[in-house]
């Protein structure tokens, strides 16, 4: 495993680890068809890769309207949230990226975690638009993620994306 990156590290320096972490991602998932262990194995290079990465996980959509918690790590995620609802489903509603950096100015916030105050939300989204799930990272720093965050988490979503193109709801 990588050495963990801190939030306080200059841009090119998360750049670089991005690229050192999803170089290790694709050797880790080089073969894997099971949605669920590569979703467990990103949630687990992501979360140890960077030290402001506080809550870091995936929730499925199981429905057109309904998220359900996945592989993460971390504390305690919510269980189930619905499109409708907080960061994580303007995430799915949109099929774009949520980069917050103050949670508690983001109408609808749901606080899964008291302690949470910045947070970034990926769709991941088959190349026919079709929505797989949401990459979720919290951080308890105010404003800890920037654009090569957001750059470098929707690279990973988007390889997800393409493996399991056929995978559907669920």
């Amino acid at each position: 495993m990588l050495e963990p990156l801190a939030a306080e590290r200059p841009a090119e320096e998360r750049r670089a680890h991005y690229a050192l972490v999803t170089r290790q991602l694709d050797a880790l998932l080089e073969g894997e068809d099971d949605w669920i262990a590569a979703l467990a194995t990103v949630a687990c290079e992501l979360h140890h890769g960077f030290q402001y990465f506080h809550w870091t996980g995936f929730y499925r959509a199981v429905s057109t309207e309904l998220l359900v918690i996945g592989p993460y790590q971390g504390g305690h995620g919510c269980l189930r949230i619905p499109f409708s609802r907080g960061v994580c489903g303007a995430a799915a509603r949109t099929r774009a990226t949520q980069l917050v950096p103050d949670v508690h100015a983001f109408p609808g916030h749901i606080a899964c975690a008291s302690t949470t105050l910045s947070e970034v939300v990926v769709p991941v989204v088959t190349p026919t638009g079709d929505l797989l799930a949401v990459l979720d990272v919290d951080s308890d720093l105010a404003a800890a993620f920037t654009d090569d965050d957001r750059v470098g988490l929707e690279a990973i979503a988007a390889a997800l994306g393409r493996r399991f193109a056929t995978r559907g709801l669920g």
